[in-house]
């Protein structure tokens, strides 16, 4: 796993990697609901698996496709 993103809590504050404007529209949709959800849940536990199929039923797909993708990728082709 890599590090695509950074959220803040206490100041609501989402920081975004660059490279996320390389990947398919659907991994930056999982990362801005994932990081919305940790706005309202901090760990990745039962609490925070609700709200992430209730906003985005399909996460674990994205997820999982984010991260068969390198971090830096050259080809913006898909």
């Amino acid at each position: 796993m890599c590090c695509w993103w950074s959220c803040n809590i206490q100041a609501k504050r989402l920081w975004l990697n660059s490279e996320l404007a390389k990947k398919p529209p659907e991994c930056l949709e999982y990362i801005l609901v994932h990081e919305m959800v940790h706005l309202l849940e901090r760990n990745h536990n039962d609490r925070f698996k609700h709200p992430m199929e209730r906003f985005m039923l399909n996460w674990r797909e994205p997820r999982s496709l984010l991260n068969s993708l390198p971090l830096v990728y050259e080809d913006w082709s898909y």
